[in-house]
């Protein structure tokens, strides 16, 4: 509690034993914004992606547009969403989901870019459709790439996501804006650690699944 912290220490463990609860709650709330946000920017990414590999011309534009929307900073993304979505979870979520676009349709479309040109050419020759091919040789192929961008994407959100505490929505965040409102270390470092531990996690299970779906690369490896 306030009482107890005399200004010295770094963490005041009757104020974390007190909150446990309080701090799960925020780590939910950061999982789902998490959630929400890159489903949202898988849902946009895809249709990009697919559009992108039919058109070059396409292709360049979309990185265009969607650099600027990763250049667009937070206050200013709330600000102009503010209007419409008022103080809500969509607020957070559409920015969040908007800094994961370039990540995405840039490594996907890289990733099934290097598909080898014989390989493609193999399975055209066995009478693979387009849609075929793209589900059954040229995605299997690009998982590597596409999982690393998967991964940065998950991670740059889950680093973006405290900031979303400005509007009521911030998760972990929320503990941060607490401590240095109430110039408390505790909360602040509670929900710096926590942010990071949620961040190795993600990409270690994101890693983990890649691995799993990929069982060549690990065979290529050890050759």
């Amino acid at each position: 509690m306030l009482a107890a912290y005399d200004g010295r220490t770094w963490i005041d463990w009757s104020w974390v034993n007190d909150h446990g609860s309080d701090i799960i709650e925020r780590s939910r709330e950061h999982v789902i914004l998490l959630g929400w946000s890159m489903l949202f920017a898988l849902i946009v990414a895809i249709p990009l992606v697919l559009i992108s590999l039919r058109r070059r011309r396409v292709y360049a534009g979309v990185l265009v547009v969607t650099g600027i929307l990763y250049t667009i900073p937070s206050l200013a993304a709330f600000a102009l969403l503010l209007p419409y979505t008022r103080l809500s979870r969509t607020t957070a979520i559409i920015p969040l989901a908007a800094y994961a676009l370039l990540i995405l349709v840039r490594n996907i479309v890289t990733g099934l870019e290097q598909v080898p040109a014989e390989v493609q050419d193999a399975a055209v020759g066995l009478g693979y459709s387009p849609a075929r091919k793209l589900l059954r040789v040229d995605l299997p192929l690009a998982l590597p790439t596409i999982f690393a961008g998967i991964r940065i994407a998950v991670v740059t959100i889950i680093g973006l996501i405290p900031v979303s505490a400005l509007i009521g929505q911030g998760g972990l965040g929320q503990l941060m804006t607490d401590g240095l409102q109430r110039d408390f270390r505790t909360p602040l470092i509670v929900g710096l650690v926590l942010t990071v531990v949620l961040a190795l996690a993600a990409d270690l299970l994101l890693l983990g699944i890649q691995r799993l779906l990929t069982p060549w690369t690990r065979k290529a490896a050890r050759a």
